[in-house]
């Protein structure tokens, strides 16, 4: 089946947050998150190099809109349930829709880290690609250097699978290694 005609919702809501796909309007929401938390960006992020301004934010919640549209990629922003407080980002990315598997990345806006939003936010969009995407696989990989990232799907019962040696250049030009964990739809 083609992916970009599977219907689902644009949204999807957990206990504290709404989880949509980006709309044009959030880019000055989106702009002052990334901003807020820029410097913990840089560090992990390979999108994060240089401070995007708000015509590239732009660019990128029309072009992430269209891939949603068309099932190539799907991210997701997260908001508090019932504003446009924007409390970070996510994504279920799809790797193979033949399988189908998907990987889920995730960061969070500083002021609202250590809250369980990325949790909370990830158990959402999992269930959602098991339940609605019929997904066999859901990954999420991180800088083995990442300790913050790795306890979400730590906790989540995701498995660590892999380490791949020296396959991730950071912002700053170092080798590291990534973590891939994993979860299957019979686990």
């Amino acid at each position: 089946m083609d992916p970009a005609l599977i219907e689902f919702p644009s949204s999807l809501e957990s206990e504290r947050l709404t989880i949509r796909s980006p709309r044009p309007c959030d880019g000055e929401e989106l702009h002052r998150a990334i901003c807020e938390t820029f410097d913990d960006l840089n560090v992990w992020l390979p999108w994060a190099k240089e401070l995007p301004d708000e015509i590239k934010i732009k660019k990128f919640l029309q072009s992430k809109r269209v891939a949603f549209l068309g099932r190539q990629d799907l991210v997701f922003l997260l908001f508090l349930k019932g504003t446009e407080t924007l409390v970070g980002s996510s994504g279920l990315h799809p790797k193979d829709w033949k399988i189908p598997k998907f990987e889920i990345g995730y960061w969070c806006r500083k002021k609202f880290q250590n809250q369980g939003y990325i949790t909370e936010s990830t158990v959402a969009i999992s269930e959602f690609g098991f339940h609605r995407l019929n997904a066999e696989r859901i990954e999420i990989c991180c800088d083995s250097e990442n300790v913050r990232s790795q306890k979400i799907p730590r906790k989540l019962g995701f498995c660590l699978e892999a380490t791949l040696k020296n396959d991730i250049r950071s912002n700053s030009g170092e080798l590291r290694d990534r973590l891939i964990f994993s979860k299957i739809r019979s686990s």
